[in-house]
């Protein structure tokens, strides 16, 4: 069955020529660098630091936080090897920027939410869009960590960054409505209350010299639930339809930007 991801929504909402040329001609030009091995490593060290028994470490199981971390980071890195030039005074400064983060990821939990149990990690949403009637779709998603404390469920997502977002940014609807839409399927799939969840970004910061895990409450409320969703049924009809306009208000960042692949 068809799916959508929050991923190719966003990509949607910024270009839909750009969706085109990822989603439908599978031309994919971004191969990761030294920012996104980070997130990987980082968001595995998270994982692992809430539920230990996920690791996937046969051979050295009593590493550290710290080893593991490396271990994720220098293993992203190989695989882009070859892919891209890598700045190693950059490599070596998030070496010791991940260590920096890791003591603080489960205090920074365990300071804002007292007594919570561990509901799931990484837990897949795969669920019907109803709504959408012109062509069977699932959303697709992975939800970084849920939490519970009393009745109410917290759902979070863990985003790397340097020193943290601006009011802009944290704002900023294509960024917010990912939690939106998590926790509206998230709500399909278990059947809860959406007045018992709660949704929250973690900020990782790198370059922070304090507080190096930041955790803010997101709302999601009913208005800002169906201004997501009729974001994806917008995109859902025109990608349907097979509509490509291109939104030249997203060229100066696109790396398609004058290409063969975009004039």
């Amino acid at each position: 069955m068809t799916h959508i991801s929050y991923s190719e929504l966003k990509i949607w909402a910024e270009c839909p020529f750009k969706h085109k040329l990822i989603y439908l001609d599978k031309i994919k030009k971004y191969q990761g660098n030294e920012y996104t091995a980070f997130g990987t490593a980082i968001h595995a060290v998270c994982e692992s630091a809430v539920m230990p028994n996920r690791r996937n470490i046969s051979e050295n199981e009593e590493i550290t936080d710290e080893e593991f971390f490396d271990l994720v980071f220098l293993k992203e890195l190989q695989s882009l090897k070859g892919a891209i030039e890598f700045r190693s005074d950059l490599v070596s400064d998030m070496r010791t920027q991940g260590k920096s983060i890791i003591p603080h990821i489960l205090p920074a939990l365990g300071q804002n939410f007292e007594d919570y149990e561990v509901f799931s990690v990484e837990e897949r949403l795969y669920e019907d869009i109803p709504s959408f009637e012109a062509k069977p779709y699932k959303f697709k998603g992975f939800i970084d960590l849920v939490i519970k404390t009393g009745d109410t469920y917290h759902i979070f997502d863990w985003k790397t960054c340097s020193w943290g977002w601006d009011a802009k940014r944290r704002s900023d609807k294509l960024v917010t409505y990912q939690l939106t839409l998590y926790k509206h399927f998230f709500c399909q799939k278990h059947g809860i209350d959406p007045s018992k969840v709660e949704t929250h970004f973690a900020l990782l910061k790198r370059t922070a010299k304090k507080d190096f895990v930041e955790i803010f409450r997101v709302t999601s409320g009913p208005r800002k639930t169906e201004n997501a969703k009729d974001l994806l049924m917008k995109a859902l009809h025109f990608i349907t339809i097979g509509s490509k306009m291109k939104n030249r208000n997203s060229c100066d960042k696109c790396e398609f930007r004058k290409t063969e692949h975009c004039q």
